[in-house]
This record gives C-alpha cells, structure tokens and sequence, in this order.
C-alpha cells in the first residue's frame, strides 16, 4: 500500500530535483532556490531555502554522508551546501560555462556533473579542484550515476544513448538509442551482485520514448563491461522524466508527463501501483535511505508529494492498483505569501509591508518600519547591516529571519497566477523589456544579452547555435504585460 502523507507548497516555480539524506529532504526548483527539511515531519530547515544560484536549479543530491548538498544551475555552477549551518562551502564553475543539468555525489564522496555541451566533469571535494573532464557528444548529458562501489559511472544524454565510464573518464561501454528522442534520468539500484568471475549492476533508465528500462550491466576487469536489456517497462503513456530505485533495489519510482507515478517490483519489472496527485508533468522522484520507505515526487505544478510505502512488494494482490493519493492524517500546511493588495512586491506600499511582516510573524517590527517608511521597494533592498545600523534590530536572529523571507520574495516578486508567457524563461521573473531571440523566445533583453556574451551564443530554451546575436523589441508581449499589471 502506498499513501498520501504530505504535500509541500513552498517552491514558486517548477520543482526539477528532490533527494534524501537519512534525516533530510532537498528539492529544487527553477525558481533558484534550494530548500531543506526534516523528514520526521517536513518542517523546513532554519537556514532554508538555500539562494546561491542566478538561474534556476535543475539538480540536487546529498553527499554518502549527508553532511553535504550539492546543487546545480543553467548558471554553469554546482554549489555544495553544508548541511549543519546553510553555508556555502564551494562553487565550482563548469569549464566552457555550459549550463549545468545534472550533479550526482560519488560513494566517496567525489562530485561529477554533466553539462548542456555534452561535457563531463570530475571534482574533487578535499582539495576543491577540478579532476578531469570528458567529452560524450553535442548532445547535453541530463543523466548521471555511480556504481554502489563508486568505481564507474553511468550517463544519459538528449541523443538517446547511455555511456559508461571509469573513474579517469575513460568509455568504457556505448548503448547507442537506448532511449529514442532521448534519456531523461538513469540511475544504478544500490546493490551489487557477483557470479565470481563478473560483477553484476542494475542500471534503470527512463526517457522520451515514453518507457522505463531496467539493464543489467556486467563488469570484469580484464575483458571490459557489457550491458543487457532486462524489462522495458511500459505503464506510462507519455514521456518518462524521471526514475529511481528503493534503498533495498526492490522497488523502483517514476514520474511521467502523463502527470502519474508508478511504483513497480524492481525484480519482476512488474506494476504495483500509479499514483495519481500530480496537476502537471512529474519532474522528479527519490527513494528515502532509511526506514520508514518514502518516496518524494516532484512536479511542474510547483509541489513535493511525499509518499509511505507501507509494505514494500508484498502486496502483489494490488499489483497495477491506481491510487487518487487521498491525503492522510498528516499534511503539512502550505505557506503562501501574505495576502496584499498589489502583486508586485516592489509596488507595496507601507501597509502592505506592515501586513506581511504581520503575516510573518514579524509584528514587533512593524512600528520600525513604518518609522523608516519602509515600502515594497526599500524592502527588497534592505540588508543584514541596514538593520542593525539604520534601524536598530539589535537580534542576529531576527535580522536573519528577515532576510530569509526577503530573499524568498526576491526568488518571486510576483504571486502565482502569472501568464507563463510573462516570465523571462532564464530569469523566471515578469519581463519589463521583453526581446525576440533568434530561437524565437522571449526574454528580458538584460537577460538574454548577459546570456548570449557568456555562452557562446547559444539558445536557452533548445541549447542550439543561434544563427544571429541580433535580438528584436516584443512590443506586443510588453503591451500584454503592462495591460495584465493595470488590471491587478
């Protein structure tokens, strides 16, 4: 049996990553941010969300450890976190400035990541440098996992094809179109087995062509490894986003553009439950490491689903069940932004900020701001030394409680409800001067002309060439806009 026991609503954009440490949950989030909770009853961490990254974050996983969380971004970085304090340790920057679209930790503890260009790069965490990098094609590697003995890696790319590699980087194995149209996730179940002359790995793909894989990859030191095609799973009608295996390998999770996840017996490749909560397309799934047996499931429509398995495979008798995800006793409380008269917070006015410090639980503030006229504007322009030096907050703790929650109106200075069509893709923010790129998107021009000088011009959208840097005014979009902010 598997249930609905919590739903997370914090993210204001498209959740694209969530993992498990032993005692933690971290989700990520196109809307740049990070954030942390506890997973005895998903309250969020004090230092979350975590804000280092300029784009939004495709990517986060926890360190063998736990003690670490790296996270990756279209900004061309992978930032680790730790995990005691929030604090950022260090920000490796990928070579060629590519977005990053996948980050995985090694069971010791070294960091890969994989790029829009097709590169691959090896970090190590002692020293904080980089290793070594590789090349696989044009195509971007979106996909990447270790071995349960850390000693190769497994990659999947918008071409189609897995690639395995060793820990100098060399390739090892090539499985041409494993995924037509392309991969979107892999991982490796975390068990190994052994015949005494081969070692034996499962590998789970998913992808495009609407399917989800499970392979069996063979290893020997002196002739090479070897994959093979165990069960090409079909429960899904529409492309497969993401997949994950349980602590024990025997379960696996995935989430699919048909807006479902499915649970299946790993062994068997059979189906046992598709789980139906999800409003958009399911972006991401992960298995919690410890008991109880969760599972996290992330989506475009901005929630983290968190799910009890309650009996592991047993329940055979329910096999290809269909669960509406009825929530149980336990459900944790969205947290919105307060309610204001405007929806942009840099045009509140002094009673609009007293109301949400109010909603905040900042009342005791409220006198100091409205003293120093604080409206929507100086609010997002505040800082930890303004507070203590102009407005006399003496408490570190509550000078840090402010900042967390500006900084989360800064990640969205817009409440939901917004035409998608408004927001700048790269920024997720509402454009002001919007510009028609040679892909055919729009986008704030500061945005995209900043992009096109450090990406060696290409698209942000189809990560193709642009055939010309010119970039044309979207007078029309802009006229939309203004007219969708007078009626607000």
């Amino acid at each position: 049996m598997v249930s609905l026991i919590c739903t997370i609503r914090d993210h204001r954009d498209d959740i694209n990553g969530c993992a498990f440490s032993p005692n933690l949950l971290a989700t990520c989030s196109s809307d740049k941010t990070i954030r942390v909770y506890f997973t005895q009853d998903f309250s969020e961490l004090a230092f979350s969300p975590l804000n280092g990254h300029g784009y939004g974050v495709h990517c986060c996983c926890f360190s063998p450890c736990g003690k670490y969380l790296a996270s990756c971004s279209t900004d061309a970085t992978t930032v680790v976190w730790r995990m005691d304090t929030g604090d950022l340790v260090t920000v490796f920057e990928h070579p060629g400035r590519s977005p990053v679209r996948v980050c995985v930790f090694s069971p010791d503890s070294s960091l890969v990541s994989g790029a829009s260009d097709g590169t691959l790069a090896l970090w190590d965490m002692q020293s904080k440098t980089l290793r070594r990098t590789a090349a696989s094609n044009e195509a971007s590697i979106v996909a990447c996992s270790f071995t349960p003995c850390g000693q190769m890696i497994a990659t999947g790319s918008t071409y189609g094809d897995i690639r395995v590699w060793d820990l100098e980087l060399n390739p090892l194995q090539a499985e041409k179109n494993a995924h037509d149209l392309g991969v979107t996730c892999c991982q490796f179940a975390p068990k190994i087995q052994s015949d005494g002359c081969w070692l034996h790995f499962r590998l789970a793909s998913c992808g495009q062509d609407s399917t989800l894989k499970i392979w069996m990859l063979f290893r020997q030191a002196a002739t090479g490894c070897k994959m093979q095609l165990l069960h090409t799973l079909v429960g899904q009608s529409a492309p497969v986003l993401s997949c994950a295996f349980s602590a024990d390998a025997q379960l696996l999770v995935s989430g699919s553009v048909d807006k479902t996840v499915t649970v299946y017996d790993a062994n068997r490749g059979a189906l046992l439950y598709t789980l139906n909560q999800h409003e958009r397309y399911v972006t991401a799934c992960s298995f919690s490491t410890t008991a109880p047996c969760l599972i996290a499931t992330g989506s475009m429509d901005k929630t983290v689903n968190i799910w009890r398995v309650e009996d592991g495979v047993s329940g055979h008798g329910d096999e290809g069940k269909s669960l509406l995800g009825e929530s149980s006793k336990a459900t944790c409380e969205d947290k919105k932004l307060p309610g204001h008269s405007r929806l942009l917070v840099c045009d509140w006015s002094e009673e609009d900020v007293s109301a949400w410090l109010s909603a905040e639980g900042l009342e005791v503030l409220v006198g100091s701001f409205k003293a120093n006229n604080i409206d929507g504007g100086e609010l997002i322009s505040l800082t930890k030394d303004t507070l203590a030096s102009e407005m006399n907050i003496d408490s570190v703790g509550l000078r840090n409680k402010v900042m967390r929650k500006i900084e989360e109106l800064k990640m969205s200075l817009v409440c939901t409800g917004i035409p998608d069509e408004f927001l700048c893709p790269i920024t997720r923010e509402v454009m002001k001067d919007p510009v028609i790129a040679a892909d055919g998107f729009s986008y704030e021009r500061e945005a995209i002309e900043s992009w096109i000088n450090s990406k060696n011009r290409s698209s942000p959208m189809t990560n193709l060439p642009l055939q010309t840097t010119v970039v044309t005014p979207n007078r029309t979009l802009k006229m939309a806009i203004g007219r969708w902010k007078s009626s607000q």
